[in-house]
């Protein structure tokens, strides 16, 4: 019993040792489809072409900061902190368009259309919240007609 151990040991340490052995003439061995890293450096930069896969601009989506910042449509009440949001204005506690703008804050948006800052949200409660962004527009006007407010 001990000696089928040993013997196992022994062939797992061997081919451990030829595993190494390989591994250490491919590290020294070069690819021969590798580019030259000094022909690489010294390559014009006003020579290199755009990526041929790299969509043209007008194909683009904007940037998180290209645009002023997203927008969705919140239906239900919302509860932040165990506590239910209403409206500072007019004491709406529904039906809400949240705002996540560039600068990572979020702002609330009743129906009435009075609009205040949540400081207990931000843009991480945005992003696990919000879908993929569907539609752009130019205008916050055009937004919120697009969401029905």
């Amino acid at each position: 019993m001990f000696r089928c151990r040993v013997r196992a040991d022994r062939e797992f340490r061997d081919a451990q040792r030829e595993i190494q052995a390989l591994l250490q003439t491919h590290t020294e061995m070069p690819w021969p489809d590798a580019p030259d890293p000094v022909a690489a450096t010294t390559q014009d930069t006003a020579e290199a072409a755009p990526e041929a896969d790299f969509l043209p601009p007008e194909f683009r989506a904007p940037s998180r900061q290209d645009v002023a910042g997203f927008m969705m449509r919140w239906d239900q009440p919302l509860v932040v902190d165990g506590e239910v949001r209403e409206c500072p204005a007019c004491g709406a506690y529904r039906n809400w368009v949240v705002l996540c703008l560039r600068d990572d804050s979020v702002w609330l948006r009743c129906r009435a259309g009075h609009t205040a800052r949540e400081p207990g949200l931000d843009a991480a409660w945005y992003n696990r919240h919000s879908g993929p962004a569907d539609y752009w527009h130019p205008t916050l006007e055009d937004g919120l007609r697009h969401l029905g407010h």
